[in-house]
């Protein structure tokens, strides 16, 4: 257990919800800080939590519902607020409405003093999170999106449900937008060691079957919001690595969003690459020998985020 580091959430949704109880079933840390702009909801998910708290085996210490004071000693601060994906809707359509709400949660965040490491999943993610950035001026190695980390953990599962693996004997992610645009590395996947490559040879799998995967791991959200109204168990789950990792200093590689300053041909930008999380959150950007094809591919899908940057941009005068 993590016994002195305090985390808040803000928005108590059934994203950031999902997240704190996958936190506090691993023991993350000390102190949870629950904030939302209807405090009921605030209130009421920390007493559900909290009845938790007598049976866990690494039991916290304190939760509460609080305000934008209490980000000012957090080591970290997760941000999952923000208006739901609608039936049919992408990611990118959110941003006009959700670049407002983004711009008065980072006006309170700073405001309080606050200067630790911050973890954002609203969506579009990508956007929101350069949003956030902008306006609280933070430095980019400690303002970091979820990302891809969910896409890709899609990816590993389908495609080990195809090669007859389990989904952590599969290295293979999805680079670019948390979206449709994103981009299947597969010239560096591999299954055991083996590369996607060697399966394609020996006719394992094909070119169509990867297309497939690739597809539904990016469109996997919509299925669920059509059946279920919202995805959470998931992206919480993915919240909780991204955190985790970052104190405990694991110094691991995860796929989340960074501030591009010329890698892979790009700039000014937040998207996903693979990244070293540590104590002092995004510690190096990974260079990956994609292929030209993959490359093309990346420039298109960041390409495509910049335009919608502007969007947000104009949201947020």
């Amino acid at each position: 257990m993590i016994n002195d580091k305090k985390i808040v959430l803000v928005g108590c949704g059934a994203v950031g919800t999902s997240f704190v109880y996958s936190a506090v079933n691993q023991g993350i840390a000390k102190d949870y800080v629950l904030i939302d702009v209807f405090k009921d909801a605030a209130e009421g998910n920390q007493m559900d939590i909290a009845d938790a708290q007598a049976i866990l085996p690494n039991p916290f210490s304190t939760i509460k519902a609080g305000d934008y004071s209490d980000c000012k000693d957090a080591d970290m601060i997760v941000i999952t607020a923000g208006r739901p994906q609608k039936p049919g809707e992408t990611r990118l359509e959110m941003v006009a409405d959700n670049a407002k709400i983004m711009k008065d949660i980072a006006t309170q965040i700073k405001n309080s003093g606050f200067n630790g490491i911050t973890v954002i999943a609203s969506n579009p993610v990508d956007v929101l999170t350069y949003v956030y950035k902008t306006v609280t001026g933070y430095e980019s190695s400690k303002v970091i999106s979820s990302g891809t980390t969910l896409d890709s953990s899609r990816l590993r599962r389908l495609l080990a449900d195809k090669v007859g693996a389990m989904p952590h004997e599969v290295e293979a992610y999805l680079l670019g937008e948390h979206g449709d645009s994103s981009v299947a590395a597969w010239s560096l996947g591999t299954v055991n060691g083996k590369s996607v490559k060697s399966f394609l040879d020996e006719g394992v799998i094909s070119s169509k079957d990867l297309e497939e995967i690739k597809d539904e791991a990016t469109h996997m959200a919509y299925k669920i919001i059509e059946k279920k109204r919202a995805t959470f168990y998931g992206i919480g789950a993915c919240l909780a690595r991204i955190v985790k990792a970052i104190l405990t200093d694991e110094k691991v590689m995860l796929m989340v969003g960074a501030h591009l300053n010329g890698e892979y041909g790009n700039s000014d930008i937040y998207t996903s690459v693979p990244c070293i999380i540590g104590k002092n959150g995004i510690e190096e950007i990974v260079k990956w020998d994609i292929s030209s094809e993959e490359q093309e591919l990346f420039n298109k899908s960041c390409d495509q985020l910049k335009e919608v940057f502007n969007t947000a941009k104009e949201a947020i005068k």
